[in-house]
């Protein structure tokens, strides 16, 4: 039974359906000697090529569901391959025999914390979905003076250049003489949400780490650069939300 391409890869491991879509667009998916397309129906007794290297697809099944909580540094870029060289998420992540490791989501260069991986690019894009209304707490360092007002602003909803965004939640937390520390709650994942709602109030983060997503917090005793493997329970727990 033939089905689209990126669902077919996704399930193999090879990357989110969304992450499979803008490869095709670069030209660097191939199937059996031709550039892919968009929506193109294959098998799994087609060969497939990902930039230049074949591609094997496990059989279906047989790919164990796997997620890897990873503590992110500064200064790591969340993309499989940087132009400038510079150090990915992806560097330190162990090597899979079948299939690749998808992010779910990412974090922005100057942000650290917890990043999810996992093996199956479907539980991947479900964790990322809006509709799976799945909690991401931060904590940051705010420069500047942060009133009730501005805190009510950013739970009711600020308007941003890529529409409605706010917290659900907001809490206070260590002042120090210029800045203060806070921890939010969002329930989306756009790019630099939690930087751009503060700095929709004139205030700046100095400081921005990832803590929680969903269920799963970042561990206490996880070095950054590091990773931990969740437990098959585990996984199941995750594979079920």
């Amino acid at each position: 039974m033939k089905q689209r391409i990126h669902k077919v890869l996704a399930d193999h491991g090879h990357g989110s359906r969304r992450g499979i879509e803008q490869l095709i667009r670069q030209n660097k998916v191939e199937v059996n000697g031709e550039l892919a397309k968009i929506g193109q129906l294959v098998s799994e007794k087609d060969s497939f090529k990902i930039e230049g290297k074949n591609i094997v697809l496990s059989r279906k099944g047989h790919l164990e569901t796997r997620i890897l909580m990873y503590n992110k540094k500064v200064g790591e870029v969340s993309t499989r391959n940087d132009p400038e060289k510079r150090p990915t998420v992806f560097d330190n992540l162990p090597r899979l025999h079948s299939g690749r490791w998808v992010s779910v989501g990412r974090l922005d260069i100057n942000t650290s914390g917890l990043i999810l991986f996992t093996n199956k690019g479907e539980l991947a894009n479900k964790l990322m979905h809006p509709s799976s209304m799945i909690e991401r707490e931060y904590v940051a360092r705010i420069h500047g003076l942060v009133t009730k007002k501005v805190v009510e602003k950013l739970v009711n909803g600020v308007k941003l250049e890529d529409g409605l965004a706010r917290f659900t939640d907001v809490q206070e937390g260590q002042k120090g003489k210029t800045n203060q520390w806070f921890a939010m709650v969002i329930m989306e994942g756009r790019t630099r949400e939690v930087r751009r709602l503060w700095e929709s109030q004139d205030l700046q983060v100095s400081r921005l780490k990832r803590v929680r997503y969903g269920d799963l917090f970042l561990p206490a005793n996880l070095k950054q650069g590091s990773y931990k493997e969740l437990s098959k329970s585990e996984v199941k727990v995750i594979e079920h939300l």
